[in-house]
């Protein structure tokens, strides 16, 4: 006990004694990562945060046996197209059938992107990852990304020309515009790739606000690795001519501009600019994917102005690109079915409306004219976010009657909120159709997808392919400098044996 007393004095002691200067010179643990002597604990190899949503090109069949310099096929679409009826007469022969044929071409683009890395780069990351490996894997997946957006978007062919005058009415509340004042609108029609100049595509960053104040660029001029420059075309239509609107005299501050256009086809979207005296003073107010706007405000004087761009330049098509779905469907001649909801109300447009019986009636119509034509049905509905939020609240209210079963086990148990709709009813064939969201899919617009032609013996594997004459491939350039250059490209087209088993409703305006 006497030792034990003592052990515990010695131990108060050395508390309340300073540390010598021997322990005073031991190391102590760094304040911070940079300082002292100590470890970096960093977790190999860097974590991929980004996505790779590709899913037309994922399924869409592919063949690598292409040549010259396009793609020719022929197809029989149509038999005894003159309906010869068959009673024949006693010792006497039939009547003769018609046919109809139609003829295709589809020309050969090359895609790819390049990327590279410093011999330092290399140096630095050293036992940490392989960042040569690394570029050409980024590479591949930024083809497949900009591959999907052909697959769905690209335009090569279809100039689709002037954008229609607006049409303007005053509208006396609703806004802050002014009393007796002229005010100007102009608009530009937009394909995919314009549209998306304006809203921006996520590949893995936060996209803020529309690029207004950058707004346009008509044609891109783009410095290639080799210093070369390629001009391409931005996916921007003729711009309209500048029309104009007086507000009336009633000395109020509240009025509106209500513009609508005609819609184009191969448009997806439509960019308005609005002033007081003219093209130099209309700038960049908004962006629409429905053939109208209400116009309540001034647009800010810092976004794009109307002036700033060329008149009477069509933009819309590229030829270093092949045509997507959406434009093959808007195609004149392509027997796809291609509707537009009525412009309605400008600024408001038409929504879609339920049948009351658990479907949609713009679904409805769609079904019974691919029926009615082709005798077929789609497999699958692409939309984007908006369009599938608001067919799955009409389809769930069922025009004010829910339609939602919740499934209890006898021991009870949580009810999960919210239902989504994953397929539609085709009430005309009795069959389900897939829905499904697609990233780069525009508002206001569903696309119809058939996976197989339901005719027999029709020599078609898949209605759409991939032909190619070189797929994926990668290059590593020789050295010119000390960094380490890479190229992944791939050549081809993406043909469509039937265009009518495709289809797109446009012009929807968001709500339900």
């Amino acid at each position: 006990m006497e030792t034990t007393n003592d052990t515990l004095r010695l131990v108060a002691e050395a508390q309340k004694a300073p540390l010598g200067d021997d322990v005073l010179r031991n190391f102590a643990s760094p304040a911070n990562a940079t300082t002292g002597l100590m470890g970096y604990d960093l977790e190999a190899p860097s974590k991929k945060l980004y996505p790779v949503l590709t899913p037309l090109r994922n399924r869409i069949a592919r063949r690598a046996d292409g040549y010259a310099i396009q793609s020719n096929w022929r197809a029989v679409t149509g038999i005894n197209t003159g309906s010869m009826r068959l009673g024949v007469s006693a010792g006497n022969r039939g009547g003769v059938v018609a046919q109809t044929t139609a003829d295709y071409l589809a020309k050969f683009v090359g895609c790819g992107l390049e990327n590279n890395v410093t011999f330092e780069a290399d140096y630095a990351s050293k036992n940490f990852e392989d960042v040569k490996a690394l570029a050409v894997t980024q590479l591949l997946q930024s083809c497949m990304i900009g591959e999907e957006f052909l697959d769905l978007g690209g335009n090569g062919t279809v100039a689709i020309g002037q954008t229609a005058t607006p049409a303007l009415a005053d509208v006396a509340t609703g806004g802050t515009l002014a009393a007796a004042t002229a005010y100007k609108v102009g608009c530009v029609a937009l394909t995919l790739s314009g549209y998306q100049q304006l809203v921006a595509a996520n590949n893995g960053s936060v996209n803020n606000s529309p690029s207004f104040v950058t707004g346009l660029t008509q044609v891109i001029s783009r410095t290639n690795a080799d210093a070369t420059t390629d001009n391409i075309n931005g996916g921007t239509a003729i711009i309209s001519a500048v029309a104009s609107q007086t507000t009336a005299s009633d000395g109020n501050p509240t009025h509106c501009i209500s513009a609508t256009v005609t819609p184009l086809a191969g448009a997806v979207a439509y960019a308005w600019y609005w002033g007081v005296t003219g093209a130099s003073t209309m700038y960049l107010g908004a962006v629409t994917t429905i053939n109208s706007i209400l116009i309540t405000a001034a647009a800010s004087s810092a976004n794009q102005n109307y002036g700033a761009l060329t008149a009477s330049q069509d933009n819309s098509n590229c030829a270093l690109e092949y045509d997507g779905l959406l434009t093959q469907i808007m195609k004149s001649g392509s027997g796809a079915y291609f509707v537009d909801l009525a412009t309605g109300t400008a600024g408001t447009g038409t929504k879609l409306t339920s049948d009351g019986a658990g479907g949609i009636d713009a679904l409805n119509t769609a079904f019974a004219s691919f029926w009615d034509n082709y005798r077929l049905s789609p497999d699958e509905i692409y939309v984007g976010a908006q369009v599938l939020l608001d067919m799955n609240a009409l389809i769930i209210a069922n025009g004010g009657a829910p339609l939602i079963r919740y499934n209890l086990d006898a021991g009870g148990g949580s009810i999960d909120a919210g239902t989504v709709i994953g397929t539609v009813l085709n009430k005309i064939t009795n069959t389900k159709v897939k829905v499904l969201v697609h990233p780069n899919m525009p508002k206001g617009s569903i696309m119809f997808f058939s996976n197989s032609i339901p005719y027999p013996l029709n020599d078609v594997g898949s209605i759409l392919l991939k032909h190619l004459r070189r797929d994926y491939y990668q290059i590593e350039w020789p050295l010119r400098t000390r960094k380490y250059e890479y190229g992944v490209y791939f050549d081809g087209v993406l043909k469509n044996y039937f265009p009518p088993a495709f289809g797109l409703i446009r012009n929807i305006a968001p709500g339900h």
